[in-house]
């Protein structure tokens, strides 16, 4: 049986095992259900149009990986490619988005897959560092500058390293700040979404908590094999407790709303994907068969 298989399999076993926990803790929790029912039509209006939001920090942070390549796309077509590559990373076979864009952009635009990785894994860098002072932002407060500092420190050390520095060389890093500021929009959004979610679910939670709560939620993508991490974020929420003090019942009713909306926008996005005939526009080759 080969890795591909096995990743395969493992997925859908924590897929099916987080669906059938979700459903028996949403049975045996009558106050998963109340939480629930607080959520108005507003708090969804409000939650799609912050997840739009996302797709947009999404593209820029494309145009701003791509900048340092030396490649350019038109901003039709990187929104276009950003909106199809979230479906295809959720919907798809085990997160498959980035590859089908880094396959996209070596097809039409003969980008250097070396350094397009190498480029993705600085935007990793910077999320990481932003998550990181999120989720440790509770208990080291007025430490954050200082962690801000160290983690400038850290960028620097690298940009010098003798290993690196050949292969960053072959980097764009005049405008690496314009990753780091896409980067970071994105995470400020992904907490607001989080923060309007659990203020819909449990009215008492402070923006300090949720801000926490999405560095945790945040540092699940990196271990995560299944679509939006799912498990695997749920996961890392109940574990990280101590840090941002929502309880389990919170946790789980802000997950249900959470996925909801955001399948819900996915589903949205494919169809407009297809009346936009976007596989003509990017120029996809036609499904066999």
């Amino acid at each position: 049986m080969n890795r591909f298989r096995i990743r395969a399999i493992a997925a859908i076993g924590i897929i099916v095992a987080t669906v059938i926990v979700f459903i028996d803790y949403f049975a045996t929790h009558p106050s998963v259900r109340h939480q629930l029912h607080r959520t108005s039509l507003a708090t969804l209006a409000l939650l799609v149009l912050l997840y739009l939001g996302t797709v947009m920090a999404l593209a820029l942070i494309n145009a701003s990986t791509l900048r340092l390549c030396q490649v350019s796309l038109g901003s039709s077509e990187n929104l276009l490619l950003t909106a199809y590559t979230a479906v295809i990373n959720f919907f798809g076979p085990l997160q498959s988005g980035p590859a089908f864009r880094a396959v996209y952009l070596k097809q039409n635009y003969k980008i250097n897959l070396k350094n397009y990785a190498l480029a993705t894994f600085v935007y990793y860098f910077f999320y990481a560092a932003f998550s990181g002072l999120f989720l440790l932002s509770g208990l080291l407060k007025w430490w954050l500058l200082a962690l801000i500092v160290i983690g400038l420190g850290i960028m620097v050390g690298l940009r010098r390293s003798r290993w690196l520095q050949p292969r960053l060389a072959k980097l764009d890093l005049r405008g690496w700040y314009y990753l780091a500021l896409a980067t970071l929009l994105q995470v400020c959004l992904v907490a607001a979404i989080y923060y309007t979610e659990l203020r819909s679910v449990a009215p008492g939670v402070h923006l300090s908590q949720a801000i926490v709560y999405t560095g945790a939620a945040n540092f699940a993508l990196f271990v995560s094999i299944t679509p939006g991490a799912i498990g695997f974020r749920e996961t890392f929420l109940v574990f990280s407790r101590h840090l941002h003090h929502i309880g389990n019942a919170t946790i789980v009713a802000a997950n249900i709303l959470d996925r909801a909306v955001y399948i819900v926008l996915l589903l949205a996005m494919a169809i407009f994907i297809f009346a936009t005939h976007a596989r003509r526009q990017l120029k996809l080759p036609a499904e066999e068969g």
